[in-house]
């Protein structure tokens, strides 16, 4: 469990995000939405520990993926998933052959970082992640510029994460997924937390910090633009 309480989180004199309030259950996979601008990455960093006055976290429990994370050096996959063993001080190589297993990369674990495609590549971040073997994992944007079958193969590893007993977050744009996906969705407004409960419940508030219509019956769905 992770736990966030501040009256307001800054970036500089700007005030982002205010009345924060929140808690991160075991269990439970918490989708981050809103608008551009909203601060969902703000509100991820801060949870991370990496705004100032936020509290301080312990790296072995915490696994933070910033959005567009990348290694951009010679290294080759498997020595990138081995930095999630950092915090631990080990080079233990238990780990990283399940998060190898676990993000699908065993076949790539010998190509160099800078010569596989992006998707590949954020794939690597995750691992090094999962190396870790942290109690929770806060990501940004784990799905963007992954194809479909990508993104839902993402969703549905950090959906069973959580199930498994870890609390993790995302930062999401696609509400579908939110939807599909996320125990738990967390809507970002106009400096608040404008909603927060089951996806179901929340999507009319989300649909509406987007600007977008909402369907009205019994199934909830997203209708696009007029």
């Amino acid at each position: 469990m992770i736990t966030l309480r501040s009256p307001e989180l800054r970036l500089g004199n700007a005030v982002i995000l205010r009345d924060v309030d929140l808690t991160l259950n075991p269990g439970e996979l918490t989708a981050l939405c809103g608008p551009n601008g909203a601060g969902k990455t703000t509100l991820l960093r801060a949870l991370a520990g990496l705004l100032p006055g936020s509290p301080p976290r312990d790296p072995r429990r915490v696994a933070y993926v910033p959005q567009g994370a990348r290694a951009a050096w010679g290294m080759t996959v498997r020595e990138v998933v081995a930095l999630g063993r950092i915090p631990h001080g080990d080079t233990a190589s238990g780990p990283v052959d399940a998060a190898l297993v676990v993000c699908g990369l065993q076949a790539l674990q010998s190509r160099r970082i800078d010569r596989i495609s992006g998707g590949q590549a954020r794939r690597a971040m995750l691992a090094r992640a999962f190396a870790s073997e942290p109690d929770v994992m806060l990501l940004d944007e784990p799905t963007a510029d992954l194809d479909p079958a990508a993104a839902h193969a993402v969703m549905a590893l950090l959906r069973q994460t959580a199930a498994a007993g870890r609390s993790v977050a995302v930062v999401l744009h696609a509400l579908d997924l939110a939807q599909l996906y996320a125990h738990r969705m967390l809507v970002l407004d106009g400096g608040d937390i404008a909603a927060d409960g089951p996806p179901g419940a929340v999507l009319p508030a989300a649909a509406a910090a987007f600007g977008l219509p909402y369907g009205t019956d019994a199934t909830p769905r997203l209708l696009p633009p007029a």
